[in-house]
């Protein structure tokens, strides 16, 4: 990134103590566009672009404010040299606190142990891609000097911050979520990012949801046996075609509209504070998916009755949660509860393990001159976990839609978790228990593609700055 500095305007030194002030004026006077000898926010942001290192508006801006020590809004070569050496320093007691051994210089293996203590778990062979990146003599070690130029504008002061530049801008990536980061920044609460990553994490979300929601309705109308078949069963092109007979087009996307406030408010209840590594961000996550479940479950009740109801059976969501709560009870709204808090562990467990298995096969056997996987890897990876997590969580998802929906089906049995699955395998066996998971199946990538699309076009219409 930096590597032109070397030789050109801060040659390798000892220390940076011993740095003259001429070693900073070829810099400054690359930066002072019109030559009046200040540096104003604008001549910094096009002088970095100039010399073929965009840092972002934010980072520029940081930088811009932190050396205007008087305020007056530009930058003289006396506060632009200041800011230089005092960032020096900071970036000299993270290199310190990198060199394990103190040996003046970083290895892999030292990035790796540095990351583990601050709950972050990369391979030897991750850590070396990002050696690369900042070596510039090609020893796979870093040095002062190289850790110095490296990092010379970014406005980052402390080595978390180092590591969530990393995270962020190299690809280490730890499972999270393709459409909502797992921490904020102080900063980016200051200013705003925060609710524009969650609203635009949120529409993604919901426009994948009503992009895929027929697939959805035939999953949970599948699940359910719907009394429409005398038989019990029912396939995929038979199940669209009496919806669409017996409701319409419009049928295909009943209940739909409860799938925007669901990904709202459980993105809502499950942001994350804190740098936490992968079992605790599995029991933290699992922990928050259990407590969001708590607050939207009745939304997934009324979802589902509105889902198998037929045609004029209720006439939107408020009439159905009004005869759910009249002819059974607030308690109805909870039917499905348990199958549903306990599908949340292996769900969660599963899904985390195999995309982080399947992300670091890729990293330590395929990738090159970077540790960032790319989008279509962390997309197949994302979505190749989910299924495997389905697969495993998927007979206590079909039990918890059958309890949620047994009420509707004249003459059916109001069974608990336990009876509904002896009723299951005794009457359809172990194939009964994954009844409806092709759609569901179908719905996992193009749910992921359009997801990330939304995502990706919904930051760039808010503003959120690209990491």
């Amino acid at each position: 990134m930096l590597r032109w500095l070397r030789g050109f305007v801060l040659p390798a030194a000892a220390c940076q103590d011993a740095e003259p002030p001429t070693r900073y004026e070829t810099l400054f006077q690359a930066l002072d566009c019109n030559g009046d000898g200040v540096v104003d926010v604008g001549e910094l942001q096009e002088g970095l672009r100039n010399l073929g290192i965009p840092l972002g508006q934010d980072a520029e801006e940081k930088i811009f404010t932190t050396g205007d020590t008087n305020k007056d809004g530009k930058l003289d070569f006396e506060e632009f040299m200041k800011y230089l050496k005092d960032h020096e320093k900071k970036m000299k007691l993270a290199f310190k606190s990198l060199d394990k051994n103190n040996d003046g210089k970083i290895e892999a293996a030292e990035i790796v142990q540095s990351l583990q203590i601050l709950g972050l778990t990369i391979s030897e062979k991750q850590a070396q891609l990002i050696l690369q990146s900042i070596d510039a003599d090609g020893t796979m070690t870093v040095d002062w000097n190289e850790w110095r130029d490296y990092f010379l504008f970014n406005p980052v002061t402390d080595i978390e911050e180092i590591i969530r530049f990393w995270k962020h801008s190299t690809g280490i990536d730890i499972g999270d979520s393709l459409t909502i980061p797992d921490e904020f920044t102080e900063e980016e609460k200051k200013s705003g990012q925060w609710w524009r990553q969650l609203l635009a994490g949120g529409v993604a979300g919901a426009i994948s949801r009503t992009s895929t929601a027929p697939l959805d309705r035939l999953k949970i109308m599948m699940q359910v046996s719907c009394s429409w078949f005398k038989s019990g069963k029912m396939n995929i092109f038979g199940g669209f075609r009496q919806m669409v007979k017996e409701g319409g087009i419009r049928s295909l996307w009943r209940g739909n509209v409860l799938a925007y406030e669901q990904v709202i408010y459980k993105k809502l209840l499950t942001e994350e504070g804190q740098k936490i590594g992968t079992f605790e961000r599995f029991i933290s996550g699992s922990m928050a998916g259990a407590t969001a479940q708590t607050f939207i479950y009745p939304m997934e009740v009324v979802k589902t009755r509105l889902a198998v109801g037929k045609t004029g059976q209720y006439s939107g969501i408020y009439d159905c949660a009004k005869k759910i709560l009249k002819y059974e009870g607030f308690g109805a709204f909870y039917k499905g509860y348990v199958p549903n808090l306990l599908g949340i562990i292996p769900y969660a467990g599963i899904d985390l393990a195999v995309y982080e298995l399947l992300k670091s096969y890729w990293l330590d056997n395929f990738a090159k001159d970077s540790v960032n996987p790319g989008v279509t890897v962390l997309l197949g990876c994302g979505a190749l976990s989910s299924t495997c997590g389905q697969l495993a969580s998927y007979p206590l998802a079909l039990v918890r839609t059958r309890m949620q929906a047994q009420a509707m089906v004249e003459g059916s049995p109001q069974l608990n978790m336990v009876g509904l699955f002896q009723r299951i395998i005794s009457k359809e066996g172990i194939p009964g228990l994954y009844r409806g998971i092709t759609p569901n199946f179908m719905k996992v990538l193009p749910a992921v593609g359009i997801s990330y699309v939304v995502y990706e076009n919904m930051k760039q219409t808010l503003g959120v700055n690209q990491k």
